[in-house]
């Protein structure tokens, strides 16, 4: 089947979500399992990554064919990985690395968990505002609607986590940032939610429309990488509140977590 099939586009979107997901939670249970300085070389090491997304940037932005839309979609994905990197490595987070108390008032829980990721969110701010004025006039523009799909949905992602969600899973949340979770709640449903989910369904609606419209073969696989990466942001959201075990997706390819030597005298503490 061709490249410029909207339907492939879609396959190869939801292969690169997948994928990407992956390799970024292998390499940091990796370092989880490795010396104390293994996570800081994982940002190192990786930093090509970042090289390879901006001159993908630079290289696609005047090149509305189908090569161009499929290259401003993964350079996309490749500034983003490295900045989620540098976050689920601890390098990239906030000034705040301590656990929440659980009695802590709302307002207060909100400015603690602000804490906990600010410098990350400065960064993705700095990826998104830069994209929009590199990008600003350009015939390929997919690029920085990629990364401003996942900049909104992650957003949207962390809003519900605070606010309250019935499921939420920390499997493959590293060791530092294991004190993330007790910013979070668990609960039934938050006003929030309904809100996402409409206008995550409506922006993959919309993408879904550009598509029937396209002029190019270069349009219509950006506007289906689009509307793929939008509707899987929103069955991330669904994620949170149906029971449904997505962790399978890629808890067989990562290696076991291995005990430090304070889990292992926390162990023998338990049993005095």
């Amino acid at each position: 089947m061709s490249l410029a099939n909207p339907w492939v586009a879609g396959l190869i979107a939801l292969f690169f979500w997948w994928f990407s997901t992956g390799i970024l939670l292998w390499r940091v249970r990796h370092a989880d399992n490795g010396g104390p300085h293994q996570h800081l070389l994982s940002v190192v090491y990786f930093l090509p990554l970042l090289g390879v997304g901006l001159f993908g940037i630079h290289l696609s932005h005047d090149d509305m064919t189908v090569n161009g839309a499929y290259i401003a979609f993964l350079s996309a994905l490749a500034i983003w990985g490295w900045i989620e990197l540098a976050f689920l490595s601890g390098i990239i987070t906030g000034p705040n690395r301590r656990p929440c108390p659980a009695w802590t008032p709302l307002f207060q829980r909100f400015l603690r968990a602000i804490g906990t990721i600010a410098w990350h969110e400065i960064a993705l701010l700095i990826g998104l505002v830069g994209l929009f004025f590199f990008t600003r006039g350009a015939d390929n523009i997919f690029g920085f609607w990629t990364y401003a799909v996942l900049f909104f949905a992650r957003i949207s992602a962390k809003l519900n986590l605070f606010f309250g969600v019935p499921k939420i899973n920390t499997e493959f949340l590293p060791r530092p940032l294991e004190h993330l979770p007790s910013h979070f709640r668990h609960a039934a449903m938050n006003p929030l939610f309904p809100v996402s989910v409409t206008a995550l369904t409506f922006a993959g609606s919309c993408w879904l429309e550009r598509i029937w419209y396209a002029q190019t073969p270069g349009a219509a696989v950006g506007f289906a990488l689009l509307s793929a990466l939008t509707l899987l942001a929103l069955l991330e959201h669904w994620f949170m509140v149906l029971p449904l075990p997505d962790q399978k997706l890629w808890r067989w390819m990562m290696p076991n977590p291995k005990d430090r030597p304070d889990d292992a005298l926390g162990k023998d503490a338990n049993r005095i």
